[in-house]
């Protein structure tokens, strides 16, 4: 709140996404507040990549990134960002970025970048699924609800999710499946570059990354004494994105157990076009597991 007047859940996020340079290849950013008392996963992504992009010094954007989640981070302590930088070649750049508070890495993430390049070119289909208009819009749900943990998500919440059959934020889903599909938009456009782009949807996507999990075992966000946490995250940009429009998740989930879960997302432009794949493992522990 400033001035009585809420914040813009998505400038908040712009804002947050802002780093401060406090060495040659050494920023510090901040965090936003989270319910749950820690930073969030891909705002912390979003923000090492964006950190990385600072120290390229020609024209290349990033095309991949592989991170691993190896601390919670503190809400309210500055997170350093170390930026390494490990090689910059006639087509490729590689960064390794750290980011710290303490003394000790929370996220240790190495990020490729490419020049700009004409090869190959083909990609799986777009799915079809209804369009996002005809699904629920997550902001109308949080909004609709007199619940301290709804209200939170409707004031912070910078993006719409719109599940094509059901979202999982009170309830499992009425069939056990390790397939979703769902729409997702920031709740505003987006003027930013390209980099900045790729970060916002790096940022976006760590929230619903593990649903394919909880869908296929009978699970939802408010399944009691449920513990969630994304353990690493793999993410590969194949063209350009633009967040501030639909983006569809095409969703699954390969395997389970050992109280870790791999969840899996291809990401289309309304257009059609794959802009993204994404791999992400998380500890997924149910003390009761559901029969």
């Amino acid at each position: 709140m400033t001035g009585g007047q809420e914040v813009d859940p998505l400038q908040a996020v712009l804002a947050a996404l802002v780093l401060e340079q406090a060495g040659e290849d050494t920023f510090v950013g901040t965090s936003l507040p989270q319910i749950h008392g820690r930073v969030y996963g891909g705002q912390v992504l979003a923000q090492a990549l964006l950190a990385a992009g600072r120290t390229m010094t020609t024209d290349r954007l990033p095309h991949s990134v592989h991170g691993y989640f190896l601390r919670p981070g503190d809400l309210d302590e500055p997170i350093t960002f170390a930026v390494e930088r490990l090689r910059d070649g006639r087509s490729f750049s590689a960064r390794r970025t750290h980011a710290i508070q303490s003394g000790k890495p929370i996220l240790s993430m190495i990020t490729s970048f490419q020049v700009e390049q004409e090869g190959l070119d083909h990609a799986e289909p777009m799915p079809q699924v209804p369009a996002p208009e005809e699904l629920d819009s997550s902001v109308e749900f949080f909004n609709s609800l007199d619940h301290p943990i709804a209200k939170f998500f409707y004031r912070n919440g910078a993006f719409d999710l719109r599940h094509v059959d059901g979202a999982l934020f009170t309830s499992p889903g009425e069939v056990r499946t390790d397939r979703q599909y769902l729409w997702m938009r920031a709740r505003g456009p987006l003027p930013v570059g390209q980099l900045e782009q790729r970060a916002i949807l790096a940022y976006a996507c760590d929230q619903v990354m593990l649903e394919p999990i909880m869908r296929r075992h009978g699970l939802s966000w408010m399944t009691k004494d449920a513990s969630v946490a994304s353990l690493d995250h793999a993410m590969w940009w194949h063209r350009n994105v633009d967040v501030g429009d639909w983006l569809l998740y095409a969703q699954s989930s390969p395997s389970a157990g050992g109280g870790r879960g791999l969840g899996e997302a291809k990401v289309y432009a309304r257009s059609g076009e794959l802009v993204a794949t994404i791999a992400q493992e998380g500890m997924i522990r149910i003390p009761q597991i559901p029969s």
